[in-house]
C-alpha cells in the first residue's frame, strides 16, 4: 500500500527532509502520478500520518482494554511501547511526536490531528484508570484525569528516551515507578 510505504519514509526521514524524488522511487510511480494519485508530498504526507495516528490508537485501545487487572495491562501498554521502539534498528521513536517536533505549532491541521491522538490516548488512560478506581486497584480519591495526563506524558517521554538510549533499563525504572505511583 503507498500510504504505508510513505509513511515509512516520513516516519525515517521527517517531513522536511522526504522529497517528492524520494517518494517516487520508493512508491515506484512517476512524479506525475504522485501528484495525480495524491495530490502532492503534503496530502501524502496527512495520509500516512492519520494512517500512523489510526493505527497507534488501535494498538494502545488492545493493550489497555484486554482482560485483567487494571496494572496489569498498564504495564503491559507501557511495556509493549518500550520495547516496540527499542527493537526498532532506526530508532525512529514515534511518528505523531517527531512531527510535533518538527512542524511546532506553525501548522494547525498537523497541530489538530496529533492532538487528536493524545487526547484519544489519554482517553483511555482516563478510562482504565477510572476502571481501576471502581476495582479497587488504584485509590479513588486521585484525580483520574490527572493520572492519565501523567500517564500519556510518561509514555511520550519514554517514546521519546527510546530514540537514544541504549538499552531498556531506564524505560523500565520509568515504568515501575508510573506503576507504583498509582
Amino acid at each position: 500500500m503507498a500510504v504505508e510505504q510513505a509513511m515509512q519514509v516520513f516516519w525515517r526521514q521527517g517531513y522536511g527532509a522526504t522529497t517528492p524524488q524520494c517518494l517516487v522511487d520508493t512508491l515506484g510511480i512517476g512524479k506525475g502520478s504522485l501528484y495525480n494519485a495524491f495530490g502532492g508530498k503534503r496530502q501524502l504526507f496527512d495520509l500516512a500520518l492519520r494512517r500512523y495516528l489510526d493505527l497507534q490508537n488501535s494498538a494502545v485501545a488492545e493493550l489497555l482494554e484486554g482482560p485483567g487487572p487494571v496494572k496489569d495491562r498498564l504495564r503491559s501498554a507501557l511495556l509493549f511501547v518500550a520495547q516496540a521502539d527499542l527493537a526498532d534498528p532506526d530508532r525512529r521513536g514515534c511518528l505523531a511526536l517527531n512531527t510535533a517536533i518538527e512542524f511546532g505549532r506553525g501548522d494547525e491541521s498537523v497541530t489538530a490531528q496529533v492532538r487528536g491522538m493524545f487526547d484519544r490516548i489519554e482517553g483511555a488512560f482516563r478510562a482504565l484508570v477510572e476502571e481501576g478506581q471502581r476495582a479497587g486497584e488504584i485509590d479513588p480519591g486521585r484525580d483520574a484525569k490527572a493520572l492519565a495526563s501523567l500517564l500519556l506524558n510518561t509514555v511520550n517521554g519514554m517514546r521519546l528516551a527510546a530514540r537514544v538510549d541504549s538499552g531498556p533499563d531506564r524505560l523500565r525504572r520509568v515504568i515501575d515507578a508510573t506503576i507504583d505511583l498509582l
